[in-house]
């Protein structure tokens, strides 16, 4: 097994348990650091056990790519294969059998961890058609938000990635997660957004504002005609790294009335921390007529499995799976993304 592979995958699954960072990045790292190196080198220097002298591969990478030079798949990947063929949520396998890909997730471009090269192998691996990179927009500085200019070298960059990956079925899309600015419009200029396969619009400051201004300011996104998606809507946090949120208070029957009217995605999102919108939102949507958008909002290549979470609230939830965009082939998606700019 090729060693480089071998630790990339190990991340992955790293990533999927939601384990610590230190502990995937270990593992990133090493494989970052064989992948510079020729592969007749590697496989000497591990060998020869020099290979564990070099600065920022450990005993347990260092193991690992042995196992995997002496053609073995390493013990610690067909531990973490084993642990993996439980499913990470209970119920939704009709719906997540049905979800042909994504359209919300970050890349090293602004706060996510991994390049988004990296980002689309995984998606392709995880057998997805399509996935959309959303990176931040300027106005959120804290998560290296895209200016103008570093968003046009971006789709450059997306373009690149999928010549490289020569055809063969999937796509990256091109997208941003573009703030919600306080008086409703979206922090990027229309011209980029109108080049963009899918934007995904998100309140991310002031999230404590009173309901009248928030449901405006979520109105006027809605109406903006390059909005394709609602992202996390509620903004809440139920657990994790960053604490706890509560939710943002706005008028959910207005907002979801105008995003059916919009034909604009309400997005199921499926970060555990978050599960937003909560239940009974979902259900004032689902009443409104509303599209969804199951998305994955992942950071790091392992957490694009996290649709798993997304599906299963869904379905509990008895969303049909046609008003689930994320289910449509590429070119209805597509057809769909562009039909109001």
């Amino acid at each position: 097994m090729d060693p480089v592979e071998a630790l990339r995958e190990i991340a992955f699954w790293l990533e999927r348990e939601q384990a610590e960072t230190y502990r995937v990045k270990a593992f990133r790292t090493a494989a970052g650091i064989l992948a510079a190196m020729p592969p007749e080198d590697v496989a000497a220097r591990a060998q020869n056990g020099s290979l564990r002298r070099v600065k920022g591969i450990g005993d347990r990478t260092f193991g690992v790519a042995r196992e995997a030079v002496d053609g073995e798949v390493p013990a610690y990947l067909r531990e973490l294969r084993d642990r993996a063929a439980t499913p990470l949520a209970e119920g939704g396998e009709s719906i997540r059998g049905q979800l042909r890909g994504d359209l919300h997730a970050h890349s090293d471009w602004s706060d996510g961890g991994s390049p988004l090269a990296e980002m689309a192998e995984a998606a392709r691996w995880l057998g997805r058609e399509y996935q959309a990179l959303t990176d931040h927009s300027p106005t959120l500085t804290i998560a290296r938000g895209l200016d103008a200019e570093r968003l046009r070298r971006q789709i450059d960059a997306v373009a690149e990635v999928n010549a490289s990956l020569g055809g063969d079925g999937f796509r990256m899309l091109t997208g941003i997660e573009v703030d919600i600015l306080e008086d409703g419009t979206l922090d990027q200029t229309p011209e980029l957004l109108g080049r963009l396969d899918v934007v995904v619009a998100s309140v991310h400051s002031k999230l404590r504002s009173e309901p009248g201004p928030m449901t405006r300011r979520m109105l006027a996104a809605i109406d903006d005609p390059h909005t394709n998606v609602l992202g996390h809507c509620t903004g809440r946090l139920l657990r994790g790294s960053r604490g706890t949120r509560p939710e943002s208070q706005f008028d959910a029957a207005r907002v979801f009335e105008a995003c059916a009217a919009a034909g604009v995605a309400v997005e199921i999102n499926s970060r555990p921390e978050r599960q937003d919108p909560p239940d009974r939102l979902i259900q004032t949507a689902l009443d409104a007529g509303c599209l969804f958008s199951i998305d994955t909002d992942a950071h790091a290549p392992g957490q694009l499995d996290f649709l798993q979470y997304g599906a299963a609230r869904a379905e509990a939830n008895g969303v049909p799976a046609e008003r689930i965009v994320t289910t449509w082939p590429l070119a209805k998606l597509l057809e769909w993304t562009s039909r109001r700019r």
